[in-house]
């Protein structure tokens, strides 16, 4: 006398075969590979916003640098600043370019002057900048 009811009959168990087991593996490798590939793209675009934060940061600097200045003053005579093609180098390794443009408003703002800084710098080979534009009254 058997103690196995009928149906659990050794020769009817049924386990996963190696091909099944095997195209498991593929499918979740697969899902592996895609989330991975997430990794990289978060860390370059963390890397770009933290560069576009500093841009930013250098250029508030200067704003409010030029907010101080009297309408007298030398940094704030219309034209460019520092004069020429020159530029501010900023940063530990120097990367950071900024100057910032002065321009006299037209008639009736004519007791305005339009400041308008720019930082630059260069990102995976590709030149990449901030503006950031205020205004000083007389």
């Amino acid at each position: 006398m058997s103690l196995l009811p009928s149906s659990t009959n050794p020769s009817e168990q049924r386990g996963a075969t190696l091909i099944e087991l095997m195209m498991a593996l593929v499918v979740l490798a697969i899902g592996v590979l895609a989330v991975s590939q997430m990794f990289p793209a978060g860390a370059r675009s963390q890397m770009k916003d933290s560069l576009m934060a500093t841009a930013n940061y250098f250029a508030q600097e200067t704003i409010e640098d030029v907010g101080t200045m009297t309408w007298a003053d030398p940094g704030l005579s219309t034209g460019r600043h520092p004069a020429g093609a020159n530029e501010d180098t900023l940063g530990t390794h120097k990367t950071w370019r900024r100057h910032y443009d002065v321009a006299d408003m037209p008639i009736p703002l004519d007791n305005l002057r339009k400041v308008t800084v720019t930082v630059s710098w260069n990102h995976l080979g590709r030149a990449r900048q901030v503006l950031a534009t205020t205004y000083v009254r007389r």
